[in-house]
């Protein structure tokens, strides 16, 4: 009798160590598949240095865009304090979010984004709106939700956020992992008429796409309370951050 209770109570216990072990393994399963980040630099056409990762089979830039310079030397204008002259501007301008130094790179009016002198560094370009579906379903999101507007997905934009203490005010329920090396932090926006977008810097985030939905654009969103990611169309004269991939 006792031979069997002892029987029962390493079975027990072999029981138990096993399901510890796939309990644990299954999950840390999510994030096996960005385990090996195969990353590399490319230089802007004012000397700025970035980092940059391959996600599936595209290479993205890791870091926000900050030259001040088009692909052909002219410079792009700087409107800083005139909300005014923001708004009516058709030409191509950037900003500094709110003046401060600690914005991961500037915003950008459509207009610089688009122009034909070229804002990407050579050999890259403004991704387009399918170019951003291709990461987000590749990091896990469903085709079907890919195709929808507003917040979608599950958790995918944690997977792209910088998980530093820096980069994004901190909320209970999110959890930033960046374990695709996509690195993306909050750069805040500028609105259509020249106003800061709110609640601050290290709050949001908004990149262009290259694709444009009647006389508006579409772009991404990410925000410090929320594991989606946010998809919709707006207009030109906003001031958003930009992320580049390679041709």
């Amino acid at each position: 009798m006792l031979f069997k209770m002892k029987n029962l109570q390493n079975f027990k216990l072999l029981f138990y160590a096993f399901f510890c072990l796939n309990f644990f393994y299954g999950c840390k399963k999510e994030k096996s598949d960005f385990k090996e980040i195969e990353k590399g630099t490319v230089i802007d056409a004012d000397g700025n240095l970035y980092t940059t990762v391959k996600i599936g089979n595209q290479w993205w830039m890791a870091e926000n865009l900050k030259v001040k310079t088009y692909a052909d030397g002219s410079s792009i204008p700087k409107i800083q304090s005139d909300s005014a002259k923001w708004n009516n501007d058709t030409t191509g301008a950037y900003c500094v979010y709110d003046d401060n130094t600690n914005a991961p790179g500037l915003l950008y009016n459509w207009y610089a984004v688009n122009k034909s002198k070229n804002i990407a560094p050579v050999g890259w370009h403004i991704p387009s709106d399918d170019e951003w579906k291709e990461l987000e379903k590749y990091i896990g999101m469903s085709v079907a939700d890919a195709d929808k507007t507003s917040w979608r997905g599950n958790n995918e934009a944690e997977k792209l956020k910088v998980a530093s203490p820096n980069g994004w005010t901190k909320y209970a329920s999110v959890w930033s992992t960046n374990e695709t090396g996509f690195s993306a932090l909050a750069g805040g926006c500028r609105l259509f008429n020249g106003v800061w977008g709110q609640p601050g810097l290290f709050a949001t985030g908004f990149w262009w796409s290259s694709t444009t939905k009647d006389n508006h654009v579409w772009y991404r969103y990410l925000d410090y309370k929320n594991s989606n990611v946010f998809r919709y169309y707006g207009s030109k004269t906003y001031g958003f951050s930009v992320r580049c991939v390679k041709d």
